[in-house]
């Protein structure tokens, strides 16, 4: 970044855009962080908590083009976290996931496109790759109108993207919700024995979204090489780290939910990038002549495996102690 840069974040109250707070508040180069969000009472707790001069709140909606121009103009780069993320809600109430997660996304990019933003991180999911419910379908499509800015050939803007796994202790995910079920001496409650998740931290999450940042070209999706655990195994390590008696309850698996969780698919591993700790999946840069979708494409699509939460690195109990005693959420919760 380039010093007396401003920094966009949208979404910025969630449990990413605090991530990226506490790296980047105390930074020289960045003269002033903007947060943008809809929800006027948690910029309130946000504000009181950090109460710093160089962050500046925006009140509006991905979703109304006027109402983020104000912030979106004057930004030197945006970190697009704006989204529905919870599987629910999207669920019972697709059209919203629509609104928000794709024109929402439209809407970002059109105007960063407008007020010359040098970068732009668009972040999405593990559930976009074969998606089977309606967040992932949405975050799916969300990714093609990346894509397919990024071509546009405006080369003041830079767009790329992320996509990672369930981030751990963050809002809605499955460790507050054993931890609050341990409390209470309730049954944990366990979708499946042979379910497995990655495991990214929020500092895994910010980590990622910078190695984009610095390695992006138009187009590209960067996924990091994350460790993957069982669920059961997750809930037995929580047991033992507050010591807890309840009993693992099995509930099966819910509506719109996978067993395995995928990073990457067949078809992007056949032309993806591998580096020491990250992968970088490259935008079909093809322009609109459809005589090459008939006469060229990738032969080893067929003998390639998609990098999923079962074929990775996976984590033993003693491991899963020791990074989910990292989490300062999980600190909190013991003191």
């Amino acid at each position: 970044m380039q010093k007396n840069s401003t920094l966009l974040i949208t979404g910025g109250t969630g449990s990413f855009g605090k991530a990226v707070l506490k790296r980047f508040i105390n930074n020289p180069i960045i003269k002033e962080i903007r947060i943008l969000s809809r929800d006027e009472e948690k910029q309130y707790l946000l504000r009181r908590n950090i109460n710093s001069k160089k962050v500046k709140f925006y009140i509006g909606d991905v979703r109304d083009y006027n109402s983020i121009k104000d912030s979106i103009n004057g930004s030197d780069y945006i970190f697009h976290a704006a989204a529905l993320k919870q599987v629910p809600s999207c669920e019972f109430f697709p059209l919203q996931a629509v609104e928000t997660n794709i024109i929402g996304t439209d809407n970002v990019l059109s105007a960063a496109i407008e007020f010359s933003v040098k970068k732009i991180i668009v972040l999405s999911t593990d559930k976009a790759v074969y998606p089977i419910n309606a967040m992932g379908m949405s975050k799916g499509l969300m990714e093609k109108v990346m894509i397919a800015k990024s071509r546009m050939g405006n080369n003041k803007t830079l767009i790329c993207g992320t996509r990672y796994g369930n981030v751990m202790a963050s809002r809605g995910s499955v460790i507050p919700v054993i931890i609050e079920q341990i409390k209470k001496k309730q049954n944990i409650t366990v979708t499946d024995k042979n379910m497995t998740r990655f495991m990214m931290t929020l500092d895994n999450a910010v980590d990622l979204v910078l190695y984009a940042f610095q390695n992006g070209r138009p187009g590209d999706i960067f996924v990091q090489k994350s460790p993957a655990a069982n669920m059961f195994d997750v809930a037995k390590a929580l047991k033992e780290i507050f010591k807890s008696k309840s009993n693992i309850k099995f509930i099966g698996i819910r509506h719109g939910e996978k067993l395995f969780e995928t990073l990457i698919n067949k078809e992007e591993m056949s032309k993806c990038y591998e580096a020491k700790n990250y992968f970088r999946i490259p935008a079909d840069n093809r322009h609109l002549d459809y005589d090459k979708y008939l006469s060229y494409g990738h032969s080893n699509i067929s003998s390639e495996t998609e990098y999923n939460s079962n074929n990775t690195k996976q984590l033993n109990i003693q491991k899963l102690k020791k990074l989910i005693l990292s989490l300062d959420e999980v600190k909190k919760s013991i003191t």
